[in-house]
């Protein structure tokens, strides 16, 4: 808690670019803030503090940050009190660049220091200058940190940050730091915590989760962590973003199909299916072995959902490279995918790479492989036709449809199921059953009335507009003034 909290209850508005990290970071942030005495903004375009968390890694995302910033600008000459507050990757990146091309911008600060940000924010209105704050490494774990959870069935828990991998086309280590782990007993605290609360969902986050463990001198920690959540009471669903093909493990297949809340589902990034193309990305492994991965992954778990990142366009990627990709997506068969096309990131070994592709041949390529991922992601699912499905409902997605009377939400193995309203009408965070009556390349739909309706303590909590905030957990760890933090995912390709 900080002893310098506003002595009016000023309001805040976070806005977030990027990653799953990204958003958790954006909860610690929420977390400090109010923790500060601030609260959160009913109209998110009349608060006193606007904070961009910001990714470095999307194409134009400089261009974005600062289009953003020149539409707060005359809001800003128009209430001198309003302070704006840019932190995240590209702040990161580009340090005291913000306040030179966005002079109205009151503080920039770090992926290693979200804590300081209140103190920042304080110390800029007193000074009437810009304060720009940026450490070159982690002081303080993130989990120290207090949070302001943004649902009350979902949670992201972070068990590391950082990344050792030296990935050509990615720039986030350099920003994010060597990977640092989390001690798995404050990981499940933190669990049992949002378990405790009535939170259903937990999602274990790191940019290389099969590493985690490398700081303590156990290659099979995560393995072990997963079977751990399996003890926790009133935890019904466990997932976990990303694993890195290098370092996954037999153990972590085991744990996931022996650990029953743990859900048969994988986002595991390929980036290409050319072993060629694989090495010129340092991806240290090849396609027979990420394959090999899915083989065991299926003979274990013959329902498992298996998801990937794939990057088009690499710098020297050739037609038969190409060809290569598209084999993997047909051997994979993954249920869906995110996909780029490659574009350069300054900073990064790619960008100065030779052999930059056309963007027509690019443009090309993306779209065949899109057409075949549609394809194989509508076959998948329309197999899915006719089977009993447990569907968590959502926020955002849990909205009843007015012309369709449907809800949705999200099965177990991560799909979005949009399902027909019984009797009762289900919450966000409530549990529904129903069965599949036709399958879309992206979604699958229940038409028919819910076999079952479980009402829910999160359910509760969403309807009572709580959402959960925790204080951060204690490590043991010295703080300077306040805590920090950060994550992020494999190639922080996920948006």
């Amino acid at each position: 808690m900080t002893d310098f909290a506003p002595a009016a209850a000023r309001t805040y508005d976070v806005r977030t670019y990027g990653c799953q990290m990204n958003v958790h970071d954006s909860e610690r942030i929420s977390g400090l803030m109010e923790d500060a005495g601030y609260v959160r903004a009913a109209d998110a375009d009349a608060a006193d503090v606007v904070v961009f968390n910001t990714c470095a890694v999307r194409e134009n995302a400089d261009n974005r940050l600062y289009g953003n910033l020149g539409h707060l600008r005359p809001t800003k000459l128009k209430n001198p009190g309003m302070q704006i507050a840019v932190g995240g990757c590209l702040a990161q990146k580009d340090r005291g660049d913000i306040v030179k091309k966005a002079p109205w911008v009151d503080v920039v600060f770090g992926t290693h220091n979200i804590g300081s940000l209140p103190a920042l924010l304080e110390r800029a209105r007193h000074n009437q200058e810009a304060e720009v704050e940026i450490l070159e490494s982690l002081e303080v774990f993130p989990s120290t940190l207090p949070t302001k959870r943004e649902s009350t069935y979902a949670g992201w828990v972070s068990i590391s940050v950082g990344c050792n991998n030296t990935c050509t086309f990615c720039i986030v280590p350099s920003l994010r730091g060597k990977e640092k782990d989390r001690r798995p007993g404050e990981i499940l605290a933190e669990v049992e915590a949002l378990a405790a609360q009535g939170v259903l969902e937990v999602t274990l986050l790191g940019q290389n989760v099969n590493s985690y463990g490398v700081e303590f001198g156990d290659r099979l920690a995560f393995g072990k962590l997963l079977r751990a959540t399996g003890t926790i009471e009133g935890l019904e669903r466990v997932r976990f973003t990303s694993p890195h093909p290098k370092d996954f493990t037999d153990d972590v297949i085991a744990a996931m199909a022996e650990t029953p809340n743990v859900c048969h589902s994988l986002h595991m990034p390929l980036q290409s299916g050319s072993d060629r193309v694989l090495k010129a990305m340092r991806r240290s492994y090849r396609s027979e072995k990420y394959l090999g991965i899915i083989d065991k992954v299926r003979a274990a778990m013959p329902d498992a959902a298996i998801t990937t990142d794939i990057i088009v366009g690499f710098p020297g990627e050739t037609e038969e490279d190409f060809q290569q990709t598209l084999e993997v997506v047909r051997r994979a068969r993954f249920s869906s995918a995110f996909t780029f096309q490659y574009s350069k990131r300054p900073g990064t070994p790619a960008a100065t790479m030779a052999e930059q592709l056309p963007k027509q041949v690019v443009q090309e390529r993306y779209e065949r492989l899109i057409a075949l991922l549609e394809e194989i992601t509508w076959a998948e699912n329309k197999r899915l036709v006719g089977a009993t499905t447990e569907v968590l409902v959502a926020v955002g997605e849990g909205r009843k449809d007015e012309r369709t009377g449907r809800m949705s939400g999200r099965a177990r193995d991560g799909r979005l199921v949009h399902f027909a309203v019984g009797d009762t009408t289900p919450r966000p965070g409530d549990i529904v059953e129903t069965v599949i009556t036709y399958a879309a390349p992206h979604h699958l739909n229940a038409d028919g009335a819910p076999l079952s309706h479980r009402r829910t303590r999160a359910g509760d909590a969403w309807e009572a507009g709580h959402t959960p905030k925790l204080p951060g957990v204690s490590l043991g760890l010295p703080t300077i003034g306040v805590p920090a933090p950060l994550p992020v995912v494999d190639g922080c390709s996920i948006s």
